[in-house]
């Protein structure tokens, strides 16, 4: 693994974000030092037994700590197993997805039974109460993708003795997102560019927490590393490539996506999801998405429900045309002083950016759906509302994937704005259009 070893102690011992939240969580919930908190110079902040609130915030926040704060407090009421048990039924009985996974498994008992082994390290628990006290969405979040991950675990035939480790690196694989600034749960808050790298930290974070309670196997710490990562190498924060990525990430990248369709959409979750892992077939490990399309397959949705999203269907593909042609003009003029038929510089910007493209408008033609063929798919679904709801849908993916592209532009060229050659010039003449129209 990656040696990240020198970026661990300010990100995982005094992050402001995280301060703030524990300190808050501290004024309604009692917060007591086990043993006193000192800085990496031997400084005294806290005395052991005296109580943590927000009042502390400011003199902790302005000093790094010797070690992360939490690993000596005691928590009113923390999260701990039987709370995750009866948190994860609750869940069972009145969300549509971990109940779906539970029939399907033939009971709840079977896909929560990993809970009950379940090792959680004191430090680790006090982060999991923070998150259900300040950001219980994210709480939420993670005892979800907790469920598909025990889920395609069970299913895929993983021996019985691993399902509660992957369950603890389901549970906490999003721990680094307590570090960044809870503006990001924000769903109007867009952020491109060179911040996003604080976005591409998390999973590197949360993988230091795991690492340092030296309490996990190192399946566990890699997993949660990889939550991110894709198949196809385009996910991060090491763009790693099919049998590069371990058998728990590959369950963990895959649930992360399944949970977070169920929670962003209200409307056609299923179908939604459907039509994305089959469009993005190379990102994701085909035999673990075999054991959840026939379960997104028999749901069933009422024609009412579909008919308003094929009105945007005109509009998405037209947008998703134009992309395409924007981004060939461009490529000509960055391409003209070079001989004919030279290709982009390998490893490049253009190159990464032609690359993505490519395989959005390839997989658009394998699904029927390109812009190139709407003449031909378009005529015969007027006035068919579920098959212009799937046009729609396609379109709403397609402009994701082109937003994807842009933010990763962004993200690993953050030099493109000075636009020092013509290459660089062409990706960031077409990362800004894209901000602009997308």
């Amino acid at each position: 693994m990656t040696d990240f070893s020198a970026t661990d102690s300010r990100e995982t011992a005094g992050n402001p974000h995280y301060l703030r939240a524990l300190t808050d969580m501290a004024d309604r919930r009692t917060v007591v030092a086990g043993r006193a908190i000192y800085t990496d110079n031997g400084i005294k902040l806290v005395e052991q037994g005296a109580r943590i609130d927000s009042r502390l915030y400011d003199r902790l926040v302005q000093h790094k700590l010797r070690e992360p704060i939490d690993r000596h407090l005691s928590v009113e009421a923390p999260v701990d197993v039987p709370a995750l048990l009866g948190a994860a039924q609750a869940m069972v009985e009145q969300n549509v997805l971990p109940n779906m996974l539970a029939e399907a498994l033939g009971s709840a008992a079977r896909l929560l039974a990993p809970l009950r082994s379940l090792s959680l390290h004191p430090s680790l628990a006090c982060k999991l109460t923070v998150m259900r006290e300040q950001r219980p969405r994210l709480f939420e979040h993670s005892l979800q993708m907790m469920t598909v991950a025990v889920f395609l675990g069970i299913k895929s035939g993983l021996a019985e003795r691993e399902h509660p480790p992957l369950a603890a690196a389901a549970l906490l694989h999003d721990l680094g997102v307590l570090h960044m600034d809870p503006a990001w749960s924000d769903p109007d808050h867009k952020v491109v560019g060179p911040q996003r790298k604080h976005l591409v930290a998390h999973p590197i974070t949360a993988m230091l927490m795991v690492r340092g309670t030296e309490a996990y196997p190192r399946t566990v710490e890699i997993a949660v590393l990889e939550h991110h990562e894709r198949m196809d190498g385009s996910g991060y924060p090491r763009g790693l490539k099919g049998a590069d990525i371990s058998a728990f990430g590959r369950i963990l990248l895959l649930a992360e996506v399944v949970a977070a369709f169920y929670e962003k959409y209200d409307d056609m979750p299923a179908q939604r999801l459907s039509l994305m892992l089959r469009l993005n077939h190379r990102k994701f490990p085909s035999a673990l998405v075999a054991h959840i399309l026939p379960l997104l397959q028999e749901e069933v949705v009422r024609e009412s429900a579909l008919m308003p999203l094929g009105n945007d269907a005109l509009q998405q593909m037209g947008l998703i045309a134009e992309a395409f042609e924007r981004w060939d003009q461009l490529k000509v003029k960055a391409m003209a002083p070079l001989e004919p038929g030279a290709k982009p510089v390998p490893g490049s910007a253009l190159e990464f950016l032609e690359t993505r493209l490519l395989g959005l408008q390839k997989a658009l033609l394998e699904a029927g759906s390109h812009p190139q063929q709407q003449d031909d798919f378009l005529g015969p679904l007027q006035g068919d509302a579920v098959g212009m709801a799937e046009v729609a849908l396609v379109g709403r993916e397609a402009l994701w994937q082109l937003r994807s592209t842009l933010n990763a532009c962004f993200r690993r060229w953050p030099q493109l704005a000075e636009r020092a050659t013509l290459a660089e010039a062409a990706v960031a003449d077409w990362c800004d259009w894209a901000s602009e129209r997308l």
